[in-house]
């Protein structure tokens, strides 16, 4: 398999599902249904497991870059015959606009072909595999030249401008296109069983989808730093989005590798509590506050009556509890990193950060948008409160989470403080069940311990666990989260070890020392530490060196390569582009230009 990079990706998105097109032009990863539905293309696991490319026969130079305020992605291919622009997307519903965009998506996958010069010679191979390539569909060319393609639960039909031809497993189609021409092509997505694939012009479509997407942008505004690179980053959160129920999904991917070859692969397309209030706060940031508190409402409702239980660490994005995780021994996995896997089994992981960061976007909600609690609320905030009472003495698998045994992870405790503190504050609007006595008690014994026991004196600095002489990044999360002043001599001294010990020449910050890549989030964090540190200069620079290692279309992954500088992770990775927001509001903030 001639595997293309990750970089050379872009992201489609209906806000129910997404799609990755390469530079090539095929498109690699489409689950239509919603974001982590089965893929019909998964050639980004498996050369076997289906792909759509339309593109020039020969290869010449290629520019790609989003339609302003959109993923509607055009990308030109320059070669000796001529030029000719390709224009991807995925369909809003017809007259969408702003934030009805995701809420009736038809799941069809529009493409359309302009000639700009000369005569270029092109090629449609659409080879659809259903269920993550397990299945050969049935392939039928109707009397309107419509190509529909059966199998399992699954209906596709492809619809275009050119005569189709169909094989025993695939449909090609080989055409030229002219300066001026202009060619279009769909392709629906609909349950076999009762579900008829909706019939779009696709160029009407495409055009339509532009102005949807751009009228989502035009109703928020953000007036700080980087504003180019905050307003691309929120659209790409928005693209992540799961309009349906608001949940954000953390990734586009599944079991794209940390590191090329090994087992870290894991699924990402499901929606975090953890990342929740990271998110609420880049929606904030980035002016999206009516996507804030649809996403609030969905975590509310996912979370339901506390029992004695720990809150689950993730959701399905309908609120689904079981994520139960199981691999696919078919797939051969992208650069042949096995296992690839379904389902995430960290759902049943005691993270005891998580409590924290709810209770902190309930804190947020209250705070920013000065909405008062309704009994829901009030009763998610005081189970969490005495869930962390009752638990922040014990060991858990932190907030990377881990799958070997359980420690006294800092970022957990501190996290745990934050539940604390928080809910004293929010203790006047929780009714006759709060106790801030008691929770100010337990605040104040949970910080001295972290105090205590957190720092290293042998090695100079917060470590990652109790005990450890491991440095972890997630101590950057103190100075963030609110715990301790970035300026505190112990805080300095622990952000220069990491700065020392696991920082890349170029700036990024893996997360411990064996850590195979910068891992974006984190080297967010250090800009964030270095700002509120009083070293704007470094942090600007820092900003500017970490954002600088987006794809040529602005899409961040989780991790990159130190040596190669290549991605790492799955793509295209929310928590990246929140870091990006976040520390680009903490340089506009502190008396910003």
């Amino acid at each position: 398999m001639d595997r293309p990079a990750i970089s050379d990706y872009g992201f489609l998105s209906d806000c129910r599902s997404g799609a990755l097109v390469g530079r090539d032009g095929s498109v690699d990863w489409w689950c239509p249904d919603r974001f982590d539905s089965p893929a019909v293309f998964g050639r980004i696991l498996d050369d076997a497991a289906g792909r759509w490319r339309l593109a020039p026969v020969g290869t010449g130079r290629v520019e790609r870059a989003y339609l302003p305020d959109t993923l509607v992605l055009r990308t030109v291919h320059h070669t000796p015959e001529g030029s000719v622009a390709v224009t991807d997307a995925l369909a809003a519903e017809p007259g969408a606009r702003a934030h009805q965009l995701g809420q009736n998506s038809p799941a069809v996958l529009l493409r359309v072909v302009e000639g700009l010069s000369g005569r270029v010679p092109m090629r449609l191979d659409l080879t659809p595999r259903p269920e993550y390539g397990l299945l050969t569909p049935y392939l039928r060319k109707l009397p309107d030249g419509t190509v529909r393609a059966e199998a399992g639960p699954v209906a596709l039909a492809l619809r275009g401008g050119v005569p189709l031809h169909v094989e025993r497993d695939r449909v090609r189609a080989d055409f030229a296109v002219s300066a001026g021409d202009r060619l279009g092509f769909d392709l629906a997505y609909a349950p076999v069983y009762g579900g008829i694939p909706a019939r779009l012009d696709p160029v009407d479509a495409l055009a339509d989808t532009v102005l949807a997407w751009q009228a989502f942008r035009e109703s928020h505004r953000y007036q700080g730093r980087h504003a180019g690179l905050v307003r691309h980053s929120a659209t790409v959160l928005q693209g992540l989005t799961y309009t349906r129920s608001g949940a954000v999904a953390a990734a586009l991917t599944t079991s794209l590798p940390e590191r090329l070859g090994g087992d870290r692969n894991y699924d990402y397309r499901y929606s975090w509590l953890r990342d929740f209030a990271m998110t609420l706060h880049a929606l904030w940031v980035a002016a999206c506050p009516d996507e804030a508190s649809r996403l609030f409402a969905w975590a509310s409702r996912s979370i339901g009556q506390l029992g004695d239980d720990p809150v689950p660490v993730l959701f399905g994005l309908e609120g689904e509890r079981g994520l139960a995780e199981h691999e696919i021994t078919h797939l051969r996995g992208y650069a042949d990193s096995r296992p690839v896997r379904l389902g995430n089994d960290a759902w049943r992981q005691r993270q005891l950060d998580v409590p924290g960061e709810v209770v902190s976007a309930v804190w947020r909600l209250h705070e920013y948008l000065g909405e008062r609690l309704d009994d829901e609320l009030r009763e998610t905030v005081v189970g969490l409160t005495e869930q962390v009472a009752a638990t922040w003495r014990l060991p858990d698998r932190g907030m990377w989470e881990t799958r070997e045994e359980e420690h006294h992870y800092l970022s957990s405790k501190a996290l745990c403080w934050v539940t604390m503190r928080l809910a004293v504050e929010l203790a006047p609007q929780l009714g006759d069940r709060a106790d801030p006595v008691r929770w100010r008690a337990v605040r104040d014994e949970i910080r001295a311990t972290v105090l205590e026991r957190g720092w290293n004196e042998r090695i100079g600095a917060y470590t990652g666990a109790f005990g450890s002489d491991e440095l972890d990044a997630s101590a950057l999360y103190l100075p963030v989260v609110g715990f301790l002043p970035a300026t505190d001599p112990r805080m300095r001294a622990t952000v220069a070890a990491v700065e020392r010990e696991l920082a890349t020449p170029d700036g990024l910050v893996r997360r411990w020392s064996t850590d195979p890549g910068g891992f974006l989030l984190c080297s967010f964090w250090l800009v964030q530490c270095l700002v509120l540190a009083g070293e704007r200069e470094r942090a600007e620079a820092l900003f500017t060196r970490v954002a600088g290692h987006a794809n040529d279309v602005g899409l961040l992954p989780e991790q990159v390569d130190p040596v190669t500088g290549g991605m790492l992770g799955n793509f295209p990775q929310a928590l990246s582009h929140i870091g990006l927001i976040s520390a680009a509001w903490e340089l506009t903030e502190p008396g910003g230009d």
